[in-house]
């Protein structure tokens, strides 16, 4: 009995030297983070951002990979079925975290499959319309809508993202009626509605501002509680749809099997990035505020998050399908 005690003593000793000696080792070579979108979008932007000051901080390359399709879904889930080594990260969104657990009514996986690192960055979102609307400003806007229910269509980068939660809460807030038209990213939505294929475009406020600065979309109405520096668009509160002020954010997953020491090791990096004075002016340059809440922190606020969205899901009786 002691022989065996003794031996498993001594296999358990060895496990949690070889666990340490991989947490003490890390990273010791490239670091994939997982966008689940198109390139080109707000998450997108935001990834890069964060990549690249989180491979200086770490001494290792961190590579960013696209992969779009199911709302962000089919990311999320690549990153999650990665091995959990904390070689393989995911970019968490509304979209993917917060609408998709609150619209499936059997959803693939939810926050307790993940270990939060942390929420990079919120931002405004924005609903900015092309050249086929002549409408001058939001409630403008919202009159001519109801005035013809179903005629006007509006872009977003999915069934199922926090853009077509935008779309379907501005329509249960504004009593109109819109035809939802999704893209597999915001990128390709917006060229649309640019090109006046479509008429106005649900997202969030960096990815859409170097078009509206261009002229190429005009921004109509701001989903956040206050209107965006330096840009005379009125809030959605102000056209009256009070209560309506939903900001979007960007966090870091691991998956919830990855070593504590190396979700550690992430959470006190992406501390360093998100302090660094040069990420954040990046990222407030772009119209994002930087965040940087604990992980524990980080979790807590998604899961109060799928709880309000339910909801408002339940209670407008919003469809996803």
């Amino acid at each position: 009995m002691k022989i065996w005690k003794a031996a498993f003593a001594a296999v358990a000793a060895s496990l949690i030297a070889v666990g340490t000696a991989s947490a003490q080792g890390w990273p010791s070579r490239p670091i994939k983070i997982i966008v689940p979108f198109a390139p080109g979008g707000s998450t997108d932007i935001i990834g890069r951002l964060a990549a690249d000051q989180l491979g200086r901080d770490l001494g290792q390359p961190v590579i960013v990979e696209n992969v779009g399709g199911g709302a962000g879904a089919i990311g999320t889930m690549q990153a999650l079925r990665a091995p959990a080594d904390g070689y393989t990260l995911g970019i968490a969104t509304v979209s993917t975290m917060i609408v998709y657990q609150s619209a499936k009514p059997k959803p693939e996986y939810s926050v307790d499959d993940f270990a939060p690192i942390t929420n990079i960055a919120s931002m405004p979102n924005v609903l900015s319309v092309g050249p086929s609307i002549k409408a001058k400003d939001l409630k403008e806007l919202i009159a001519l809508l109801k005035a013809s229910p179903g005629k006007y269509t509006f872009a977003t980068s999915g069934i199922g993202s926090i853009n077509h939660l935008l779309g379907e809460s501005f329509q249960a807030y504004a009593g109109v009626k819109l035809v939802h038209v999704p893209y597999k990213g915001s990128g390709p939505g917006m060229q649309d509605v640019m090109g006046g294929q479509v008429d106005m475009i649900f997202d969030q406020f960096p990815s859409s501002k170097g078009s509206i600065d261009g002229g190429k979309l005009r921004g109509i109405g701001i989903i956040s509680p206050h209107r965006v520096p330096g840009y005379n668009i009125m809030t959605m509160e102000e056209a009256g749809l009070k209560g309506f002020t939903d900001e979007a954010w960007y966090g870091l997953l691991a998956n919830a099997k990855t070593p504590p020491d190396i979700v550690a090791k992430l959470g006190d990096a992406m501390k360093k990035v998100i302090a660094n004075p040069d990420f954040r002016a990046k990222v407030e340059k772009i119209g994002a505020r930087p965040v940087g809440n604990s992980p524990a922190e980080f979790k807590a606020q998604i899961l109060r998050e799928v709880e309000q969205t339910k909801k408002l899901v339940r209670e407008r009786n919003i469809k996803f399908e």
